[in-house]
Order: structure tokens, then C-alpha cells, then sequence
């Protein structure tokens, strides 16, 4: 077998693995308000509307999203039926597609074993492992626009005519790049074309503000991934009126602008998350930005000294200054929210990746730093691990600690802890020793294995042992009330909580009657169906002006109410 061929299959092992840990058990657990439910909802009134043009939400326009991602949901959900796992599938079909295009490009740009260490990194990784298992936007409009950024710097290497493994022509790689930045844009927003954008200026101030792409280059680029999105913007425009638009312009300038109630942070949250979210690459990337301290690394900065127009040094130039663009824009803007770094999840595997090469050619050492944080970072998930467990069995014991009397009905959820849930935290300890003893002893091959192949299984595990037990104290009790309305045609009203879940779980049909939304009809007006009321304990005050509501039961901090005929 040559060597093209092995890497080929290579590649589809790389799909597999991703199959064997992103497929199972998307419907383990029940979506997550807000952003889950939110986007499949939006999917299901697709389907139930059959309107797949304008995205809807309560079957009213919905300004905040482009439909693309939305659009793999419905196709999901009309294969699949209407369910968590549909709703999921498309970012673990995502990450499929990830580790194969980082295994590939590595390959390309290194070798395979360097392909491995970046597809690894990734896979093992805490946040980027769990993004393939949800149901949010944001893996595949990250996949777009890192895509899309590569081949802008593969039309610049092969316009300088640099000797690396290219085979297409400039202008297709700066055609794909359009392409690729508008799917981005069409996926979530036109933040798809501001960072890769960013990236490129930052790039220029590198380069002396010299022209590296020209203007009009830049203004095709700009163009094409303008107009992928215009499809569909202009379609939407032509049969619904340019609202849309103007509203999802707005929404774009306030997310930006203002931190939304619920979603401010301090000033280093997003290199908190990176750090202790990105776990055990973060400790890896980490070390490409400290200062050697060896003999043999002094002779890699030496060797770098020589190589600056080499690709691999540019390339992994382009890597820092997108990690830098994407933690800094996010610093700035004051919504704090995870997901919104997830971009630097590529660049931060790829510089893990590259302390790990350089560890494997003995070009870099393997410190006391690197051990400490290893050791530290894990250690802060071991004892989390470990402690849950207890407290679960103890719920009682934290109610004290708590002032808000929702958080404290929360507690009295019945969640079965057996225990065997430190399991996990047991096994990332033995992972910790055996590859720190493996590094230690020059094992680098040996010590990514264990570290990353380990850390997937231990990812997988810890969703198995505790997602769905946390969320039986967080919103089951709601869920499944809705889930018991899914055959009643009826409103559902949430009261003092923002949430979509009764309009996913309860499957409300599209109304009929002109006053659905009001909800001063649906409390005092001739409503044509049932009405429902849920609130949370806390909240339950408030609804005493309402003598009209009768109060079924209550559970676990929700209130659920029955409109009185």
C-alpha cells in the first residue's frame, strides 16, 4: 500500500473514531434551554409550518439566526422524526467531518503523525469534545470560517509561489474561501467574515502593511461571501419584506455593544474557559507561547530564525494571531457567553499540536510547568468529580448555602447516585500518572495516547455519569410536564423564566386564533383551548393576582397552573 493510500485510509479512520464517540446517546438527555431548544424548535415549526424559508420560533419570526444549521436540523428531523437526536446529529456529523479535515490538513502540512497529534488534540479536549455533542450553532459555523481563513493563506502561499503541498490554482482556493466564509455567515452571522477579516489585518500590520493580497483580491473575497448569504437574505426579502434584515442587523450591533442580563463576565473569562474548558490541549498550546528554557530549544528558535518564509512557520504564525483575534474580540465584547472562543478551539489544538511534535523530535522538554498544570487543571476536575457524587447523595446539606428558593426546591429532585459516578475521576487520575510518567521518559507517543485517546473516553464517560442526573435537578420536572401536554392541543405560558422547552416538548401546534399571543387573552379572554401557567417557586407571588389559575402541583422549584374554565 503507498503512502497516499494509507494516509486515505487514515483519514476515515479519523471519521470513525469520531463516529464511535459523537453518535451514541444523543438522545440520552433532554435539549437544553436556552440556545438547544431553541434552534430545534425553530427546525420542528419548519416541519410543522412547512415554511423552511423564514426561521420561526412560537410560529412568530425569528430575527436572530440565518437558517442554514437549522436547515440540517429539519432534514434530520424528517428522517429521524422530531427528537433530541435529530436535533443533535448534525454537529456530530460536525465533528466526523472536523477530526477528518484536521488529520488531513496536518498531514498535508507536516506529516501524518502530525495530522494524529492535532486530530488528538482535539478529539481528547473537554470543550471541543462536548460541542459535537449538542445541539448548538457553533461547531459548524466555526468549521466554516476556519476553513475559509486556511484557504485565504493557501491562496497567499501559492501566489508567493512557496514550496508548499498546494495543487490547485490561487483564484480556487480564493473562490472557496468566499464560499466557505459565506456558508459561515449564512450559518450564524457575519461575525463569519468579521474574525477571518480581523485575522487578515492583523496579519498586514505583520507584514509592514504591505499589500500580501491585493485590494481587489480582497474585494472578491469580500464578495463571494457576501453572496452566498444573499441568496437567501434577498429570497427572504423578496417574499416577506426587508424585516429580517433590519431586525437581525440590530440584534448583531446590541449583541456587541451591550452584555445581555444573565450573560456578563469578568474581564479574563474567556482565557479562564480556554484554559480550564480546553483541557489537557490548553496545557500543551500553552507552553508555544512561554519562553524556551532548554539547550535543545535554543536551537529551535535558532532553526526557526532561518525558516521564517517557511510555510510551516507562517502557518503557524496565522494560528497565534486568529487565537489572539478570537480571545480578544470576545474579551471585548460584553456578553460573555462560552461558545463565543469556541473558534480558537483550531488554533489552540494546532499550537498543542505543535508542542507535541516538538516533544516527539526532543526539541522541547517536558517541564515541571507542564506537569504542575496537568496535575492542577485535572486535579480541579477529579475533586468535582468526586464531590458530586457526595453531595448528590446529601442534596439536603446545600441548602443552606443557597438563598434563592428555586436553587433550594431544585435539591429536592430524586436523582439516583450510586456512587460509581467518581469512576471517572479515578480513571483521568491513572490517565495523569501513566502519561506524565510516559513523557518524562522521552515516551512522547506513548504520553499523547494515553493523554488524549484516554481524555475522549474519560469525556464520554463523565456525560454518561452525570449529564443526566444534573439535569434532573435543572429542568426535568418542567420537561416532562410538557411532554405530558404533547398530545393536548393547549397553550402553555412560562411565567418570571425565559424558556422554549414548552414549545418543543409539548409540540404546540401552529395557532389558529388571531389573540394566541396576547397573553391578557389567554388569562382573562373566551380562550380556544386549555391554558397552562408554569413558574418558578420564587415567582408564584406574582401570580396571585390571577385568581382565574388554579395550582396543580408542584416540583422541584416549578409551579405548574391550570387555567379555571
Amino acid at each position: 500500500m503507498n503512502d497516499k493510500h494509507k494516509q486515505g485510509r487514515n483519514e476515515w479512520v479519523w471519521v470513525a473514531r469520531g463516529a464511535l464517540f459523537f453518535l451514541p446517546f444523543l438522545g440520552g438527555v433532554h435539549l437544553f434551554d436556552w440556545d438547544e431548544i431553541n434552534f430545534a424548535e425553530i427546525a420542528r415549526e419548519m416541519l410543522a409550518t412547512g415554511d423552511y424559508l423564514r426561521p420561526q420560533i412560537d410560529f412568530q419570526a425569528f430575527y436572530q439566526k440565518p437558517p442554514l444549521f437549522i436547515w440540517m436540523q429539519a432534514l434530520f428531523m424528517q428522517v429521524f422524526g422530531v427528537g433530541e437526536t435529530a436535533a443533535r446529529l448534525p454537529n456530530a456529523v460536525c465533528g466526523m467531518l472536523t477530526l477528518y479535515m484536521l488529520y488531513r490538513l496536518g498531514s498535508r502540512l507536516y506529516n501524518p503523525r502530525f495530522g494524529a497529534l492535532w486530530a488528538g488534540s482535539y478529539l481528547g479536549s473537554v470543550l471541543p469534545f462536548l460541542y459535537f455533542k449538542s445541539g448548538i450553532i457553533d461547531p459548524w459555523f466555526n468549521l466554516f470560517i476556519f476553513l475559509g481563513l486556511t484557504q485565504v493563506i493557501f491562496f497567499y502561499w501559492k501566489k508567493e509561489g512557496w514550496a508548499a503541498p498546494l495543487h490547485r490554482s490561487p483564484g480556487w482556493y480564493m473562490v472557496s474561501a468566499g464560499i466557505l466564509v459565506g456558508l459561515g455567515i449564512l450559518t450564524k452571522g457575519p461575525v463569519a467574515y468579521l474574525l477571518p477579516v480581523l485575522a487578515l489585518g492583523v496579519y498586514w500590520l505583520y507584514q509592514n502593511l504591505r499589500f500580501y493580497i491585493s485590494v481587489p483580491q480582497v474585494l472578491l473575497f469580500t464578495a463571494i461571501a457576501f453572496l452566498v448569504p444573499l441568496v437567501w437574505f434577498g429570497t427572504e426579502a423578496a417574499f416577506n419584506g426587508p424585516a429580517f434584515l433590519t431586525e437581525f442587523t440590530k440584534y448583531q450591533f446590541r449583541l456587541f455593544s451591550t452584555a445581555d442580563a444573565g450573560h456578563k463576565g469578568f474581564f479574563g473569562y474567556h482565557f479562564f474557559v480556554l484554559l480550564i474548558g480546553c483541557f489537557p490541549a490548553s496545557v500543551f498550546a500553552l507552553r508555544t507561547f512561554l519562553r524556551k528554557d532548554t539547550a535543545a530549544s535554543q536551537t529551535e528558535e535558532d532553526d526557526e530564525e532561518d525558516e521564517e518564509a517557511d510555510y510551516h512557520a507562517d502557518f503557524r504564525r496565522w494560528m497565534k494571531i486568529l487565537f489572539w483575534v478570537v480571545l480578544i474580540l470576545f474579551t471585548l465584547v460584553g456578553t460573555k457567553i462560552v461558545h463565543y472562543s469556541s473558534l480558537a478551539y483550531f488554533p489552540l489544538t494546532y499550537l498543542a499540536a505543535y508542542a507535541l511534535h516538538q516533544l516527539l523530535e526532543r526539541k522541547l522538554v517536558f517541564n515541571r510547568l507542564m506537569k504542575g498544570l496537568l496535575w492542577g487543571i485535572g486535579g480541579v476536575y477529579m475533586v468535582l468529580l468526586f464531590t458530586l457524587p457526595f453531595l448528590g447523595r446529601n442534596a439536603a446539606w446545600l441548602k443552606p448555602l443557597f438563598n434563592d428558593p428555586f436553587a433550594q426546591a431544585n435539591l429536592d429532585a430524586q436523582v439516583h447516585w450510586s456512587g460509581l459516578e467518581a469512576l471517572p475521576a479515578l480513571f483521568l487520575g491513572v490517565l495523569l500518572f501513566l502519561s506524565i510518567r510516559a513523557f518524562q521518559r522521552d515516551l512522547g507517543w506513548l504520553g499523547f495516547r494515553i493523554l488524549f485517546g484516554g481524555g475522549a473516553i474519560f469525556i464520554f464517560a463523565t456525560l454518561i455519569f452525570f449529564v443526566k442526573r444534573v439535569e434532573g435537578y435543572s429542568q426535568r420536572a418542567a420537561v416532562e410536564f410538557f411532554q405530558g401536554k404533547a398530545d393536548e392541543d393547549c397553550y402553555i405560558l412560562t411565567h418570571g423564566y425565559k424558556s422554549y422547552a414548552h414549545l418543543f416538548y409539548a409540540r404546540k401546534r401552529k395557532p389558529l386564533h388571531a389573540q394566541s399571543h396576547d397573553q391578557q387573552w389567554l388569562l382573562y379572554g373566551n380562550a380556544d383551548k386549555p391554558v397552562y401557567v408554569v413558574a418558578k417557586i420564587h415567582k408564584v407571588d406574582e401570580l396571585k393576582e390571577f385568581p382565574q389559575l388554579e395550582e396543580i402541583y408542584r416540583k422541584n422549584g416549578f409551579v405548574f397552573y391550570q387555567r379555571a374554565k
